[in-house]
């Protein structure tokens, strides 16, 4: 196995740095439509642990990337506590039973894992068709960012739902926030013990949010998720990722996660004058580089790598997800230009 991901991590010697870019399988690649028509819709995928196993792959086959992620998405604890979780065509995911009030949320079940076993199976069926090639991540949605999905009922600009909740029913929203958090801990412990090498958590909305509240209803409740599964898990590596959250840096490196990642909004030199080396920083292009020529391309992935001031604890990826119309070839040219930038100093 490949262990500079995993190095880059712990802040250890690497080789190179190591490079895996978020939704990685996906519809950029022709061969994931093709998979995906196979399965007949998006969950469909999710759910079938072989074809999860082949998307996950596609990438990896493809490109010469350092880890894996799992195939799956943020939404099945928010499924599998009962709240129907369907995909329109254009619009996104969508629940039929959003959260209304403070009863629903106490009838909400925690103990989930025995209707997620789909993921599990799908985290040892590529686990072992990776074969030790590269280090697989599994991944959960942060509370914040799955209640907000629950309580809007699916996609939103404004979260006026959730927001009125937070300001109007706090008890009610830090409920179903503890609800999730303990959900996720056990929910992540699994995906380790089917054999996940490190575990990341998507904290999408945390930075629609204001200061405190962000402190309050994002950072605390995955914090606590920090400190349940290293509690289980000690050497496994923990990545917290909250989108627009480059204010709060400092803030997450006290969490004790491992790594941090972050958006294109910040500069990794900026990263390192907050938080030093307490962390490894993933990160962190913006994806729509991706739809410039592979000269641009390979000159703005030197600007990020410029950026960075050591020997390692940098794993480079997108500041966010790669988008579905982007030319596979500009992938190539992405990952051929970061292994390539430091043999080149």
């Amino acid at each position: 196995m490949s262990f500079d991901y995993i190095n880059a991590l712990l802040k250890k010697p690497t080789t190179r740095t190591p490079i895996w870019v978020m939704r990685q399988a996906g519809r950029y690649l022709p061969e994931y439509r093709a998979t995906r028509k196979k399965a007949g819709d998006f969950m469909s995928l999710c759910k079938n642990p072989q074809l999860a196993c082949e998307v996950t792959l596609q990438p990896i086959d493809r490109f010469d990337l350092d880890a894996a992620i799992l195939f799956s998405d943020i939404l099945t604890i928010p499924d599998a506590m009962g709240l129907g979780l369907y995909f329109s065509e254009g619009e996104g995911p969508k629940f039929k039973n959003p959260i209304q009030n403070l009863q629903t949320i106490e009838q909400l079940p925690t103990d989930l894992n025995n209707d997620l076993t789909y993921v599990f199976d799908g985290v040892s069926t590529i686990k072992k068709a990776l074969n030790n090639r590269v280090p697989l991540i599994g991944f959960s949605g942060s509370p914040w960012t799955l209640a907000t999905y629950m309580i809007e009922g699916g996609s939103s600009k404004t979260f006026a739902n959730t927001k009125k909740m937070l300001f109007n029913e706090p008890k009610a929203l830090h409920l179903l926030l503890d609800k999730l958090t303990h959900s996720v801990i056990a929910y992540l412990n699994q995906q380790i013990l089917s054999g996940a090498d490190s575990v990341m958590i998507f904290d999408t909305w945390g930075g629609v949010l204001s200061k405190q509240n962000y402190l309050d209803f994002s950072l605390d409740t995955m914090a606590k998720i920090v400190k349940g599964v290293k509690a289980k898990h000690p050497n496994i590596p923990i990545t917290l990722f909250s989108k627009n959250g480059g204010k709060y840096l400092t803030y997450i490196a006290d969490t004790l996660c491992d790594g941090i990642g972050i958006d294109w909004t910040v500069e990794l030199g900026d990263v390192q004058n907050q938080i030093g080396d307490r962390v490894a920083i993933q990160g962190n292009l913006d994806p729509a580089v991706l739809y410039a020529s592979p000269e641009v391309i390979e000159k703005e992935v030197q600007k990020v790598m410029r950026q960075f001031k050591g020997d390692t604890g940098h794993i480079f990826n997108l500041g966010h997800g790669i988008t579905p119309d982007v030319d596979p070839e500009n992938m190539a040219v992405l990952v051929e230009a970061v292994h390539n930038f430091r043999s080149n100093q």
